[in-house]
């Protein structure tokens, strides 16, 4: 099967973060096994979901590691001129959830099977697809322990989200909370009575929004297209009449960090304000009061030193030789590159399709990929890299 046949069944696949990805793994399982390579599957806890690890080649040196998410986001209620789960082709495209973020590359990896397979590499390739990335790198995260222990891990990785195949060196870490404010709920005519906790979250909330507001103001980094950290709130929900003072409030925040900034230090200034500044106050009314933070996700960012093998060794394989600006989205990389596996973000098809209606990946990236994968199994042929 070519890559665009493959990309077919695997968009057939509602892997739908949350959802099961086990029909998705077990086709991928498969077809490795028709080509003779064994895989390693890594379950979460409530084995509805897993990763997958292969290595062709030699496994006892690190060789480059291949790496994509196998899930997607929701695509309810958007409005989809084709079916989101049946692949959609024409003369210059190719349309379905996920097919540019991201099975269209995990699609360009396994058509390079035959080859992989076939060859005798010196240098080895190792396949890494993770579940639930889109909420939190949880499958990544789970892998990177198991790998953390390996007697040889990969020594450098390409994680093959949409970048149009420019090689993207830097990301944006994030840390996101879902906050839980609670205070004392009384007659609002009585109001010396209560604590309001909608009144005190909208104190930190406006506090987040004054941190977003001094970023800008401080470490910059003009090669994102937001040059600096910003701080988010999403969704807020609280109180239940106009009468009564609230004695409940939630709301959940996101903070996406440059990676020159350390992530906990700027979660923890605003712990700081909650726990040493609001609650003293909330407590001397009403003892019970409390502010409770709930983490949501949690990945570092990426910035990979241009000078590292990871560059030369994808602008000698990939066909379109050219660096893109940094993202302000994040991806595994960060992650992987946090044990040691030099990593940088390359794959085909554009982020400004991904999480949309009638998402798609131009035939012509699909094919700068499989190129790619064609040049990289040369390669690993050729010479022993990265032991």
């Amino acid at each position: 099967m070519n890559s665009e046949e493959i990309l077919s069944r695997l968009v057939a696949f509602d892997t739908t973060s949350t959802l099961s990805n086990l029909d998705l793994i077990d086709f991928v399982r498969d077809l490795l096994s028709q080509h003779g390579v064994e895989s390693q599957l890594l379950s979460s806890t409530d084995k509805t979901r897993a990763n997958l690890y292969a290595t062709l080649g030699p496994d006892d040196v690190g060789g480059v590691m291949l790496s994509g998410h196998t899930d997607v986001v929701p695509t309810t209620g958007q409005d989809w001129h084709s079916d989101p789960y049946q692949l959609k082709i024409d003369d210059e495209a190719l349309f379905a959830r996920g097919s540019c973020d991201m099975k269209g590359f995990i699609a360009c990896v396994l058509a390079g099977l035959p080859q992989m397979a076939s060859r005798k590499l010196i240098t080895p390739i190792h396949l890494a697809f993770s579940y639930d990335e889109e909420i939190g790198c949880i499958g990544a995260k789970q892998l990177i322990d198991k790998m953390t222990g390996f007697e040889v891990r990969p020594r450098i990785g390409l994680i093959g989200e949409p970048t149009s195949m420019n090689m993207v060196l830097a990301h944006k870490g994030k840390v996101s909370y879902r906050v839980v404010v609670s205070g004392l709920s009384c007659h609002s005519a009585y109001i010396s009575n209560g604590v309001n906790a909608v009144e005190y979250a909208a104190e930190l909330i406006s506090f987040i929004r004054n941190m977003n507001n001094d970023a800008q103001q401080q470490l910059t980094d003009d090669a994102f297209s937001v040059p600096h950290s910003t701080f988010h709130v999403g969704n807020i929900s609280g109180g239940t009449a106009l009468n009564i003072v609230p004695k409940e409030c939630q709301f959940e925040f996101e903070i996406r960090n440059l990676p020159q900034q350390n992530l906990d230090q700027l979660a923890y200034k605003i712990k700081h304000y909650a726990n040493d500044v609001l609650l003293p106050d909330m407590k001397s009314r009403y003892p019970e009061s409390n502010i409770q933070f709930n983490q949501r996700s949690h990945y570092p960012g990426l910035h990979t030193d241009p000078a590292t093998s990871v560059i030369a060794f994808t602008r000698a394989i990939n066909p379109v030789n050219r660096i893109g600006e940094h993202v302000s989205f994040g991806t595994e990389a960060g992650l992987f590159d946090s044990i040691g596996i030099n990593s940088l973000v390359c794959g085909p098809g554009s982020i400004d399709q991904a999480h949309k209606p009638d998402e798609f990946i131009s035939r012509e990236q699909m094919r700068y990929c499989d190129q790619m994968i064609e040049n990289l199994v040369h390669r690993c042929q050729e010479r022993s890299e990265f032991a």
